[in-house]
């Protein structure tokens, strides 16, 4: 029986009326490549399947019968379930078309299940490579929620929707190696079909095999077997629970990537998008010790809402139309949403302290950033440098009159970086102590009643690595917090600060996933005695942190598979 025999005849025995459920065409697009390059993937759109051309040493997606099936499950997956491609429900879309994809390989090839290489999805897409090496996943990987779970946020693979598929995709093959093929498929397709429900997680879809099962006549050794299968992937009540969460979460499912967060005074703001990611971003606002309800302020208007930041007095945020960026504010306590100021094609990085807000403008006639300051309450407009076509300022913060930001600039000698302060009420500028011609980058730079931090690399060897470096907005008593050299796995990729402590994003080098290698934040006083802390023990994505007061932050963090904004009030210590 050819491949393609094989996904009709068993497409036809668990879904008889086509990937639609309405006997509607099945359309595919075939030797697809991208901007004229080879493209090395296939996708379900919505309405047909697209295979790439492949290349290097890939055939034509369309050439591997695993590959076919698992596309044109998505399209069923797409009109029964239709589970949310986001986090756990995204995961386990995946680890069904895995399953039916592979299902149907064997199927229509002739397989048995005892053949180990049955559990591999893709492995016949390369013409050197061995099927295991080339193969694009394993179900028969043995993971497990405990030990393997990888907890992304939105921001990577949708929350890990392939990162994670294995572990359900591994329990459903489990059962199909352990009962008979054909009814295993049934149990899985009823699930499917009658069980789940667009946002269930891994144990939701667990009950949903199970209910299956139950009403096809399993006996309690078949049962038994399910659940086993379940039971040895992790996929168990309260398994999240078990990962050791220490946070406090103040908002779940927030699905937004690019943009972050931001506090002040007991307060927090961040954008928010819908289960699937798919709705256009909106602005919340929320007390940071979680009590009370979220409260939307921006409304949701079909445009981008994103950069919210909050001193607990104001809110601001930018909102991206199809023609105009907008600079928003709107007070913490309530009332009119007003249109500030307005910016070029681009705006990030907004920071607001009474009146005052800054934010990063792009001028595309020189492909620079400039960091702009806006007074609410004159109207007046000023770039810190004064938009010169010959340096470019970002990573803004702004308190009490004073704004620091990283500053590159030109010299006769070549480039020049540092940390600069301009002051609001005068106009000058200063440029904070260090050697500018060993400097090779400068990071996001934090105000606060002991001075102004920045983050500082001279070591462009060592894999990322920066000093934390402190001084007087005047430039004087420069102190190095933090060396570039800590023996302390700190990564600095950006930082927020309190006037009690300043708290580190680390960012390890990485070529691949892996939760020891996700963002983790870390605290240290701001003289540095003590030395680094971390902040939470979750083993997830800690991103887009933002100090309130004390050694308060709030962040967005993936642990569990779920992108939500969480806070702690004191670090952890050591993990």
């Amino acid at each position: 029986m050819g491949g393609r025999e094989g996904v009709r005849l068993l497409l036809l025995e668990v879904r008889p009326d086509g990937l639609d459920g309405k006997a509607g065409f099945v359309n595919s697009l075939v030797g697809v490549v991208s901007n004229g390059r080879p493209f090395n993937n296939a996708f379900w759109d919505g309405a047909k399947m697209v295979y790439g051309q492949g290349g290097g040493d890939y055939r034509t997606f369309s050439a591997d019968t695993d590959v076919v099936g698992h596309e044109m499950t998505h399209g069923v997956i797409e009109h029964t379930a239709n589970l949310v491609y986001v986090g756990q429900s995204g995961a386990m879309n995946e680890a069904i078309a895995d399953y039916f994809g592979n299902a149907i390989d064997v199927e229509a090839n002739g397989l048995s299940m005892d053949d180990p290489d049955t559990a591999l999805l893709g492995e016949d897409l390369c013409t050197t490579m061995a099927p295991r090496d080339c193969a694009l996943r394993d179900l028969d990987d043995g993971v497990t929620t405990q030990d393997d779970f990888i907890g992304v946020t939105y921001r990577g693979d949708n929350g890990g929707v392939h990162l994670n598929s294995t572990i359900f995709s591994g329990a459903l093959w489990e059962i199909r190696q352990n009962l008979d093929d054909d009814f295993a498929d049934k149990i899985v397709y009823r699930a499917l079909s009658a069980y789940m429900t667009p946002l269930d997680g891994f144990t939701d879809g667990r009950e949903a095999v199970l209910a299956a099962a139950r009403e096809l006549g399993a006996t309690k050794g078949q049962l038994a077997t399910v659940s086993e299968a379940f039971d040895d992937h992790g996929v168990v009540e309260g398994w999240e629970r078990n990962l050791g969460v220490d946070t406090k979460t103040l908002m779940t499912g927030v699905n937004i990537a690019g943009t972050g967060v931001g506090a002040g005074n007991g307060t927090y703001a961040v954008s928010r998008s819908n289960a699937s990611g798919e709705e256009p971003y909106s602005v919340w606002i929320g007390r940071t010790d979680g009590k009370g309800t979220p409260e939307l302020v921006s409304g949701n208007t079909g445009n981008y809402q994103v950069y919210a930041d909050t001193d607990g007095e104001t809110v601001v945020w930018a909102e991206y139309g199809s023609t105009s960026i907008a600079i928003k504010a709107r007070a913490v306590s309530g009332g009119v949403v007003r249109t500030v100021a307005h910016a070029g094609i681009s705006a990030a990085s907004l920071a607001v302290d009474g009146d005052d807000i800054v934010f990063t403008d792009f001028d595309p006639r020189f492909g620079l950033e400039h960091v702009v300051h806006f007074d609410m309450k004159t109207g007046v407009r000023t770039a810190v440098d004064q938009g010169r076509a010959d340096r470019a300022t970002a990573l803004p913060s702004v308190r009490d009159g004073k704004i620091a930001y990283a500053k590159v600039w030109s010299q006769p000698d070549g480039y020049h970086l540092g940390a600069e302060v301009f002051d609001i009420a005068t106009g000058t500028t200063t440029l904070m102590p260090g050697d500018t011609t060993k400097t090779m980058g400068i990071g996001q730079t934090a105000i606060t009643d002991d001075g102004v931090f920045w983050l500082r690399d001279a070591d462009i060897t060592d894999g990322g690595k920066a000093s934390l470096e402190r001084a007087g907005v005047d430039g004087s008593n420069p102190v190095t917090v933090l060396p570039e050299a800590i023996e302390a796995p700190v990564y600095g990729y950006s930082l927020t600060a309190s006037d009690d402590a300043v708290t580190l994003t680390s960012l390890p080098p990485a070529t691949s996933w892996d939760n020891a290698t996700l963002p983790k934040l870390y605290q240290v006083a701001p003289d540095g005695k003590g030395g680094v802390k971390r902040v939470s023990c979750n083993r997830g994505d800690q991103v887009y942190a933002a100090a309130d007061t004390g050694k308060r932050v709030v962040w967005l963090d993936g642990t569990t598979g779920s992108t939500d904004l969480v806070m702690r009030d004191r670090p952890a210590g050591t993990c």
